[in-house]
């Protein structure tokens, strides 16, 4: 067998889809020391495809450094690592040829992957930027016009590979932990996952129970949009109604919280339901803080189909016994095809994890819908489906969920209206 190396890889999409590119760089693991570089622009991409080319570059050029080198493969992206380590299914058909190059390789013993956070991948996030950068312009990117290595930090950053097979050391700190106050680790179960993958994963240890992850947590913070005219006569909005904006009152609040977020000054990025009441709201905080607003569609309210525009005791005067399903479990739809709670539970936990992973350590205003907003709260407290209907969230209000990279996460707050007062 041969040296050791590190893998550092990368990937980005301007757009997702979008314009795109990939970054990775070979280093020694004693030294930091870079050994090889490699960055494309793509064309237009997802961020995963631009994520596995990274990797597949890395790996090439690891090959032709040592075809026996042992490589410790590093990465932001969760779903490539868990992918390639075997403990995620692949079903995605942009992914499968993907991942089966990258599998050929190196001999699959020669390789171990890791995930890191993105603030430890800068190198290679830098190159796949300046990778997009050329293509913008019309070229390709050129080692010798690249200034990753040099904006990166020192080489005593960098992490050494772990001795063991991939996750054996978090795992033999979570049983070290647990033994020290007598809790047991939980046992397996299968988990959706986002990307269009059914996965199976372990859950995270939870509580005293696990390694404590003492690194900077990826945090949301979540606004509900401000009012509209149907909001004051309790009548039921969601995705398949007429899509209303903003109310005058609904304006000042989304004025309000812009104030306070302003005052602030911790929101890095902006994310938006793609529902006209949240776009104004979202546009609101962006032209005071100077930022972009990306638009999520997982994050959309929930349809309520025939019940759009009603008030509750309308719905009760026309569809009783549909409400009462609805009432009683969270797989009953309301009526005409809307959608049910577990349903919009999925594609919201899904680009929960698609934000974690693209924003990971950052601060992100998260402006969406009642339902979004008490379903991100309740998948952080692992409470039942029917703890939606025991929260309360006003217009224009603030909570916040604090996300670690162990997989634990922390309610920091919940219908925060001081800022309309």
């Amino acid at each position: 067998m041969g040296r050791s190396l590190v893998i550092e890889a990368d990937g980005g999409s301007r757009g997702n889809p979008g314009p795109a590119g990939y970054g990775a760089v070979v280093l020694d693991p004693t030294t930091g020391e870079t050994l090889a570089e490699a960055a494309e622009y793509i064309g237009v991409a997802t961020n995963n495809v631009a994520e596995y080319k990274g990797l597949i570059a890395g790996l090439r050029a690891a090959k032709a450094l040592d075809p026996e080198a042992r490589v410790h493969a590093r990465m932001d992206s969760k779903l490539v690592v868990e992918q390639m380590s075997g403990r995620w299914k692949i079903k995605h058909p942009d992914m499968k040829p993907l991942a089966a190059e990258a599998a050929t390789i190196l001999p699959r013993a020669q390789v171990t992957y890791e995930w890191i956070p993105r603030e430890k991948n800068k190198h290679a996030d830098r190159l796949a930027n300046e990778a997009m950068d050329a293509g913008k312009k019309g070229k390709q990117w050129e080692p010798s016009a690249s200034m990753a290595a040099l904006k990166s930090g020192p080489a005593h950053e960098r992490v050494l590979p772990p001795s063991g097979p991939p996750g054996d050391a978090a795992a033999g700190a979570a049983r070290a932990r647990a033994a020290m106050v007598g809790a047991a680790v939980p046992a397996q179960t299968l988990l959706t996952l986002p990307d269009e993958d059914e996965s199976a994963e372990a859950p995270p240890a939870v509580g005293w129970g696990a390694a404590a992850d003492l690194g900077s947590p990826t945090t949301f913070v979540l606004l509900r949009h401000g009012e509209t005219a149907l909001t004051p006569e309790k009548r039921f909005s969601g995705s398949g109604g007429t899509d209303p904006r903003l109310s005058a009152a609904g304006r000042r609040q989304a004025e309000a919280a812009a104030t306070s977020l302003a005052s602030r000054g911790t929101v890095q990025e902006i994310v938006s339901s793609p529902l006209r009441r949240c776009r104004e709201t979202a546009d609101a905080v962006a032209a005071r803080l100077g930022l972009d607003v990306r638009v999520e569609d997982g994050l959309r309210e929930t349809d309520f189909g025939t019940w759009e525009g009603l008030t509750f005791a309308e719905v009760r005067e026309r569809h009783p016994a549909d409400l009462d399903a609805w009432l009683a479990s969270p797989k009953a739809a309301p009526t005409g095809g809307g959608e049910s709670f577990a349903t919009v539970a999925r594609r919201v936990s899904a680009t929960r994890d698609l934000m974690l992973e693209r924003f990971a350590g950052r601060t992100v205003l998260v402006v969406t819908h009642v339902t979004p907003v008490k379903t991100l709260v309740r998948l952080a407290l692992n409470a039942p489906p029917e703890s939606l209907f025991r929260m309360e969230l006003s217009p224009a209000s603030f909570s916040a969920v604090a996300y670690y990279a162990d997989g634990n996460a922390s309610l920091r707050l919940l219908n925060d209206t001081s800022h309309l007062r």
